[in-house]
C-alpha cells in the first residue's frame, strides 16, 4: 500500500486511536462518495473491521492491518500496537471506547492544524532512555499514555481526564475532549497534573537545561478544552459542577481554560493559539483603533471603546470571559467583546444585555495572516 494515499493515512490514525470514529473520515479530505469505497476496500483487504456495541460504532485494525503498519514503520507504531495497551487491545466497555473515540477526534484536529504527534517525528521525552539533547519540533503533542512512560511519578494523575499535552512555543496546553456534554472532573487530580508539568518545566525534562527549545519556569500551563461545537462552550461556561462537583466547572486548577470546537473553525483557532507571533499581530491590529486600558477601573479588560471596557475574546479563554461578565454585572457596566464570527452566538447568549459583540471574519483573517 502506498503510504501517501488516503487509506494508509486512515490506518495510521486508527492505530493511534485504538478505535476511530466514522464521522471523522470526511475531515480527512475524503469525499463522502469515495469514503464509502475506501472503507469497503480496506475491509475487503482485511485491514480494518467495524466494532458496534452500545450504539457506538467505530473502526478498528485487524491483525493484518497492524502487521502492515508495523512492517512499514515500527518506530511509529510499536508503542500503540504491542502488548495489552488500550490501542492494541481495545476494551469493550462504553467509557473506555468513548475515550478512544475522543482521542481520534483530537488526532484529526491536530493533523488538520499541522501539529506533530507521530512518535518517530518527535523526541520521546518521557522515556528515561531518550537523550536530552533533542530539539522540540514545536508545536508538538504527547498523548497521556506517553507521559505515563515516566513511571511511578504519574500514579497520582491516573484519573486525569486529559487526552494529552500540547507543547507550543509560548505555553503548554493540557488537552481535554468533552464531546457535547460535561466531562467528569476531579479538581485535585488535574491540579496534580499541573504540578507535575510545573516540576518538569522548572527542573525536569521540559526545562531549558534538559532540552533545546525547552521552557523557563514561568511558562504558563493552560487547559485546552475541545467540544463538539460552540454550543458546548455555553454548557461549560454556565456549569456549576453538578452533584458533588463531579462534573466540569471553571475552578482554579488552571489559570486559563481555552475552548475550541471540533470543527474547521476550531482547527484554524488551534493554529492561532499555537502561533504567538500571529496572535500578537492580531491583538495589535485590534487594539490599534481602541483606547488603552485603565488600571483604575478594577476589572479585567484589554482596551476602551467610547468609554466602554473591551475584552479581546477571540482566544476564548473561559476564565477571562466569566471574570469580565461577572465584573460588568456587579458594577452595572456595559462592555464590548471582540471575537470570531463563529463565536458570536454563544457570546450574545452568555452576556445578554451586558455587552455588545464585534466579530472578526475568520476566513478573511486566515487569508491575511496565512493561517
Amino acid at each position: 500500500m502506498d503510504t501517501s494515499n488516503s487509506g494508509y493515512k486512515l490506518l495510521e490514525l486508527i492505530a493511534l486511536s485504538g478505535e476511530f470514529s466514522p464521522v471523522l473520515v470526511s475531515r480527512l479530505g475524503i469525499s463522502p462518495s469515495y469514503s464509502e469505497k475506501l472503507i469497503t476496500r480496506l475491509k475487503e483487504q482485511k485491514y480494518i473491521k467495524t466494532h458496534y456495541k452500545d450504539r457506538l460504532r467505530g473502526y478498528r485494525l485487524t491483525s493484518s492491518g497492524k502487521k502492515l503498519l508495523l512492517v512499514r514503520n515500527p518506530d511509529r507504531f510499536l508503542f500503540y500496537l504491542s502488548g495489552c495497551s488500550e490501542t492494541n487491545q481495545p476494551r469493550s466497555s462504553l467509557p473506555r471506547r468513548q475515550r478512544l473515540h475522543y482521542a481520534s477526534h483530537v488526532y484529526v484536529l491536530l493533523r488538520n492544524a499541522d501539529i506533530t504527534f507521530f512518535r518517530d517525528r518527535k523526541p520521546l521525552l518521557f522515556r528515561e532512555s531518550d537523550a536530552p539533547s533533542h530539539t522540540l519540533p514545536l508545536p508538538v503533542f504527547y498523548h497521556s499514555r506517553e507521559i505515563k512512560e515516566l513511571g511511578a511519578q504519574t500514579i497520582q494523575i491516573n484519573n486525569s481526564r486529559a487526552i494529552g499535552i500540547l507543547l507550543s512555543p509560548a505555553c503548554i496546553y493540557v488537552v481535554f475532549y468533552t464531546g457535547d456534554g460535561l466531562m467528569k472532573w476531579e479538581y485535585r487530580t488535574e491540579l496534580r497534573l499541573k504540578a507535575l508539568l510545573s516540576y518538569h518545566i522548572s527542573q525536569g525534562i521540559l526545562s531549558k537545561e534538559q532540552i533545546n527549545n525547552g521552557y523557563s519556569p514561568n511558562v504558563p500551563i493552560k487547559a485546552l478544552i475541545i467540544g463538539r461545537n460552540m454550543d458546548t462552550s455555553l454548557k461549560l461556561l454556565t456549569s456549576t459542577g453538578g452533584f458533588r462537583k463531579s462534573y466540569f466547572y471553571l475552578d482554579t486548577s488552571f489559570d486559563y481554560f481555552h475552548y475550541l470546537p471540533d470543527t474547521y473553525e476550531g482547527e484554524v483557532l488551534l493554529k492561532l493559539l499555537c502561533n504567538p507571533q500571529i496572535s500578537t499581530v492580531l491583538r495589535q491590529l485590534l487594539l490599534s483603533d481602541l483606547q488603552p486600558p485603565s488600571a483604575e477601573i478594577g476589572l479585567e479588560h484589554d482596551a476602551f471603546l467610547e468609554g466602554r471596557p473591551v475584552l479581546l475574546a477571540f482566544d476564548f479563554d473561559m476564565q477571562r470571559i466569566t471574570h469580565f461578565r461577572t465584573a460588568l454585572s456587579f458594577r452595572q457596566l456595559f462592555g464590548n467583546l471582540i471575537c470570531f464570527d463563529f463565536q458570536r452566538n454563544v457570546m450574545q447568549q452568555y452576556f445578554g444585555e451586558l455587552a455588545s459583540v464585534t466579530t472578526i471574519n475568520l476566513e478573511k483573517l486566515k487569508r491575511r495572516l496565512h493561517l
